[in-house]
């Protein structure tokens, strides 16, 4: 009788039990930073993690016999970073459990090859935040009436004052973005893959906290919000791809905003950096009250957006060309798979005959010959 081999676990703090075990250890991390707040001591250090700071508060004056009524407000600081590292563990928690209790068994399933079952994975968790993110976004512009006012956009700069959601929205996107950096670790990523998520992981980091440093949240939520819409699409219709290769419809949709938003984006930039902000009245360059309203910044800024356009346009065109080559090829075999078919066989061709003879069941016979006269 056989004893069944038992399978080895790895190695305490190597890299295989680190991968295994990050979503523990990170767990353990957060819930240290949770429990600060149960004592007096480090309570203020634990707030400093959890909550938002630099609140400001401001009285707003309705009516004349009315009290002002007092409305919180939020700036930026250096303890932003403290809550950004907390959220970035969250986001790290978050994805280990989609990742284990809804992507794995649909995987399971599925029974994909191991390039698509790592492409499935990233659209997987790429559109469950693109998701949430765009329906926060929209709630938020609903709400700051950012879109039915364009020139809300730059009147008014510097815009230091942000909404508790405004804050918050982009605390969250810092860290999600952030996150996505030690995920290429702990998700194995193959070396291929790597440069090119990379790219647009770096991208992101540095637009939003571009606009949230530069208080250009106003105009960073109102590019976000239809980029995610589109990025959304792309990575669904991906899924239902793997899912089933005939539902390709999907992409067509995809292709057609994708090419609006790149437009949209454009525009509002041009008419953001290029008209608004060069034409108000609080034109400098001050740290301390956070105005970067300067030629020279709105060059800047307005040149990173259009290049990050065209190098997004560059990466779409070669996607549908490449994807246009392949159907091409497949069109292409099925013709070669069917034309031999039509082909007349060589026994057709040569009237029944086989190496010169003719069979005998055939309907046709040989000419009899005359006999000569005498």
């Amino acid at each position: 009788m056989g004893f069944r081999k038992k399978s080895k676990s790895p190695p305490v703090l190597s890299h295989e039990f680190v991968i295994q075990n990050h979503a523990d250890m990170v767990s353990c991390v957060a819930m240290i930073v949770l429990l600060g707040l149960m004592f007096e001591m480090t309570a203020k250090f634990a707030i400093m993690f959890i909550t938002v700071q630099y609140n400001v508060t401001e009285t707003l004056d309705t009516d004349a016999e009315d009290k002002p009524e007092p409305v919180s407000y939020y700036t930026y600081g250096p303890k932003d970073m403290a809550t950004v590292f907390f959220y970035l563990l969250i986001a790290i928690i978050l994805h280990a459990l989609i990742q284990e209790y809804i992507l794995d068994k649909i995987n399971r399933r599925l029974h994909l090859s191991k390039t698509k079952h790592s492409k499935f994975n990233e659209s997987g968790q790429l559109a469950t935040f693109y998701s949430f993110s765009f329906i926060w976004g929209c709630s938020i512009l609903t709400n700051e009436e950012f879109v039915t006012n364009p020139t809300f956009l730059w009147e008014g700069y510097p815009h230091i004052h942000m909404a508790f959601q405004v804050k918050f929205f982009y605390i969250c996107q810092i860290a999600y973005w952030f996150h996505a950096l030690p995920e290429l670790y702990f998700q194995k990523v193959r070396k291929e893959d790597i440069p090119r998520q990379l790219y647009y992981i770096c991208l992101y980091i540095f637009h939003i906290t571009g606009a949230y440093v530069l208080n250009l949240h106003r105009l960073g939520l109102v590019l976000l919000v239809p980029h995610y819409l589109v990025e959304l699409l792309f990575h669904a219709s991906r899924l239902f791809y793997f899912s089933d290769e005939n539902k390709q419809k999907g992409f067509t949709l995809w292709a057609l905003l994708f090419v609006i938003t790149r437009l949209l984006t454009l525009t509002v930039s041009v008419l953001t950096f290029g008209f608004g902000l060069s034409r108000t009245d609080n034109q400098g360059f001050s740290l301390a009250e956070g105005n970067f309203n300067v030629l020279t910044v709105r060059v800047t800024c307005l040149s990173a957006i259009c290049l990050t356009q065209a190098w997004m346009m560059w990466k779409f065109i070669n996607f549908q060309l490449k994807k246009w080559r392949e159907q091409s090829q497949i069109q292409a075999s099925k013709k070669k798979a069917v034309s031999p078919k039509s082909r007349p066989s060589k026994k057709d061709s040569r009237g029944g005959s086989v190496n010169g003879v003719m069979k005998p069941e055939d309907k046709t016979s040989p000419r009899e010959r005359k006999p000569k006269a005498s």
